[in-house]
């Protein structure tokens, strides 16, 4: 089923990176150009890293707008990591250089924006804006954590990017929290009180 393609200056907002244990909640916000799309758009976890980055790069250069914006660590441990993805869209939609009409959000809320703006829950499977939004905030993200990795290696971020796998959890217990770990997630709260 193709993705909906709705009228207007109608932007795309999603985020990523709301269940890993370490590093910033990253959202985009995508305004395409109806004039020049971007084929094969879906939902950011349907695609490979390959495909991401190569999409990445061509929805960059033919949307009319996008932005990149996070919240940190340090954010989502003092307002909770739902507040901070609201936060994260808030701020991305905020930062595009063409003012939307209005914004439609993947999932079942909305931050407060300037706009009117419409959650749509499995967004990023069903509308080509928010699909867009997904994959620059995916790769956008995954690219941070590569950098988190440069500085903590013994984490290995760039391999799980924060989730809570196998390799990280061994890694939490054997090194630690980092700077960059949300203290307020049960596994990193749960190892600091040992």
């Amino acid at each position: 089923m193709p993705l909906l393609r709705p009228e207007g200056l109608v932007c795309g907002v999603d985020e990523a990176g709301r269940g890993p244990l370490a590093g910033p909640v990253v959202a985009a916000a995508v305004i395409l150009d109806p004039a020049n799309p971007v084929e094969g758009l879906n939902d950011s976890k349907k695609l490979s890293a390959k495909r991401r980055e190569l999409l990445a790069i061509e929805i960059r250069a033919k949307a009319l707008a996008w932005a990149v914006a996070e919240a940190t660590v340090e954010e989502i441990d003092a307002i909770n990591i739902l507040q901070a993805s609201m936060l994260a869209m808030q701020r991305a939609v905020e930062a595009l250089n063409v003012r939307p009409t209005s914004a439609l959000i993947d999932g079942n809320r909305c931050p407060s924006l300037a706009c009117k703006a419409d959650a749509v829950v499995g967004g990023d499977g069903k509308v080509e804006s928010i699909a867009a939004a997904s994959i620059l905030a995916k790769t956008a993200r995954d690219a941070g954590m590569r950098e988190l990795h440069a500085v903590y290696p013994q984490y290995g971020f760039d391999r799980h990017m924060g989730y809570p796998t196998a390799l990280h959890l061994q890694a939490l217990r054997e090194h630690g929290a980092s700077p960059v770990h949300r203290r307020s997630f049960s596994p990193v709260a749960q190892l600091m009180l040992l």
